[in-house]
């Protein structure tokens, strides 16, 4: 199996709102989207069927077929498996990923378990600092005011930025 690709062969890929270094393998191409982790990527994969030791413009090339060695059912096998990588992402209790393992677990307003990623992590992220702000939380009035926000010692770290020094008087 060899793989020859032509002129129009596309290396940097559009997924998810980011853009993908299609060079990179299937996994680590993965993890540099927003809200996948290495171990999100390498479950997603596993239940895709995919080669890991594959790159990731493989999947996602859907030039014509002429650039390629493979017979046309292997060649449709592997875009079939970039589809079900993506809905695999999408959707993962369908395909009996564990709720530990997604990154939004009870989700305020629907109660769900869902893995957020890309654009959609920033807007959860948002509203719920802000529904915090807005119910004047401790956690939220510390994001509101700038301080650390998990318990840490602020007392000799932390000190950039915050106010100006005195200067001495002429």
């Amino acid at each position: 199996m060899s793989l020859v690709a032509g002129e129009d062969f596309q290396h940097i890929l559009g997924v998810l709102n980011t853009n993908v270094d299609g060079k990179q393998k299937i996994m680590f191409a993965l993890i540099s989207i927003k809200g996948i982790g290495r171990r999100f990527a390498n479950i997603v994969c596993k239940k895709a069927d995919v080669d890991m030791n594959k790159s990731f413009s493989i999947l996602f090339y859907i030039g014509s077929s002429k650039f390629w060695h493979w017979d046309s059912a292997e060649l449709v096998s592997y875009l079939l498996r970039s589809l079900k990588l993506m809905v695999i992402v999408a959707n993962p209790p369908q395909f009996k990923i564990p709720d530990w393992f997604l990154n939004r677990k009870k989700d305020y307003k629907d109660g769900r378990y869902s893995q957020v990623v890309s654009n959609a992590l920033d807007m959860k992220l948002r509203d719920d600092l802000k529904r915090l702000k807005k119910i004047r939380n401790h956690r939220g009035l510390r994001h509101y005011w700038g301080l650390r926000v998990r318990g840490q010692h602020t007392k000799t770290t932390g000190r950039q930025g915050k106010t100006v020094g005195v200067s001495k008087k002429r």
